[in-house]
């Protein structure tokens, strides 16, 4: 393998899924100030809109995801500046 192509903070992570608080744990260099106690110890915490235990492909069940909340809220923060 080459040398000094691997990321040097590879370490134990904790994925959580917010649509459904699943979480799970795995190796990642992901970037994180959040920590969360998961199964005894501290981990560093990645948060995730959808993961493969929320997605629908991988559920085969339809599930809302909340976006329309989000686009309301920027059509009436920027209604006053239209052209």
């Amino acid at each position: 393998m080459k040398k000094d192509i691997h990321p040097d903070n590879y370490r134990l992570v904790v994925f959580k899924d917010m649509s459904n608080d699943d979480m799970f744990l795995c190796k990642s260099a992901a970037e994180t100030k959040d920590t969360i106690e998961y199964e005894g110890a501290e981990y560093p915490l990645v948060k995730m809109e959808i993961s493969s235990s929320s997605h629908p492909f991988y559920t085969g069940k339809v599930k809302l995801v909340d976006t329309a909340g989000r686009v309301d809220k920027f059509f009436n923060k920027y209604k006053n500046y239209k052209k």
